[in-house]
């Protein structure tokens, strides 16, 4: 047991997962960026992606799990993957919802000009990575001329209907650039709203303040820059036990591009596959075995339980 495990437990009793309700995943590591905190470490230069076998064993659960209410696809850059649009077209049919994590800039790569419309015939909610309403911060984290290219690929969202209050959603998401927790969601909601509106004539539904985690890319800068200690006293220290009620571990269970399966995406990145005795494939997986398992947790965790909480959702208390 580990001591976050520990601390959680002490506070809040065992961290252990209720039903299954979100379905996330992990299409492959290949991404027309390569941003400083991505967890994912992906790039352009990453070749691994979901095999036909997976895809279909995914898309197979799916329609025989009832309780999955949600298919969340991310990656990488998903809609890189050659089946990403049928993954989205059959979950839809299914009528699940359908999240897709959207970093924007890939609206701009060849081929991928007509995701907008795409995503809005299908109704998907588009959650977009956007890690500041100002382009000096957004493109020292993504990558010089992010952020232009994540305006255009806004304003193309608006075109078709999302953030307009008709049912598209648009949500983004914010990381803090550095080594320090988000500030409040509500703030930065409402100074990113009202400065996007102002200058691009931008407007989203929701903002989602997620902190980096330290792992994988972001990891190996903090250690570069001699700020990991820091970071995690300061992720221990802003410890809240009520953000545990509201982890994403305990209703999703993450499926790496192999196939394999994870309590979220930060532990498959870690290659922490769950507990033994537990399914460790989705080829043969009966979801309902994945209820009320315990979680398997590490000093990473800090980073979902830190001041108001972080998790693919954005915020968990208040």
């Amino acid at each position: 047991m580990t001591v976050f495990h520990e601390r959680v437990a002490a506070s809040s009793g065992p961290l252990a997962a209720e039903d299954v309700t979100t379905l996330q995943i992990n299409v492959g590591r290949k991404c027309n960026q390569a941003c400083r905190h991505c967890h994912v470490d992906a790039s352009p230069q990453r070749t691994e992606m979901m095999p036909d076998d997976v895809v279909d064993a995914c898309l197979d659960l799916l329609a025989r799990s009832p309780r999955i209410a949600t298919l969340d696809i991310t990656g990488g850059a998903p809609e890189l993957h050659p089946r990403f649009r049928e993954m989205v077209v059959r979950a839809r049919a299914l009528e699940r919802g359908v999240i897709v994590r959207h970093n924007l800039t890939v609206q701009l790569e060849p081929g991928h000009e007509g995701l907008p419309g795409f995503f809005a015939d299908h109704r998907a909610e588009v959650v977009c990575s956007l890690p500041h309403y100002l382009p000096e911060s957004t493109d020292r984290q993504r990558g010089g001329g992010v952020f232009d290219k994540s305006i255009r690929a806004l304003q193309a969202l608006n075109a078709v209907g999302y953030g307009k209050a008709t049912g598209l959603v648009l949500t983004l998401v914010s990381n803090p650039v550095g080594a320090f927790l988000p500030p409040r969601q509500e703030d930065l909601e409402r100074d990113t709203r009202e400065h996007l509106l102002r200058h691009h004539g931008v407007v989203f539904d929701r903002l989602h303040t997620i902190t980096n985690m330290p792992i994988a890319r972001f990891e190996s800068w903090l250690k570069r820059a001699d700020l990991y200690d820091d970071y995690m006293a300061r992720l221990r220290g802003a410890f809240n036990a009520a953000t545990v009620p509201g982890l994403m571990c305990r209703h999703l269970v993450s499926v790496g591009y192999d196939g394999r399966l994870f309590d979220c995406d930060f532990n498959q990145m870690l290659e922490m596959e769950l507990e033994p005795g537990l399914p460790r494939d989705v080829r043969s997986l009966d979801v309902g075995a994945l209820s009320h398992r315990t979680i398997r947790t590490g000093e990473h965790c800090y980073g979902c339980t830190a001041g108001a909480g972080s998790s693919c959702g954005g915020r968990l208390a208040d």
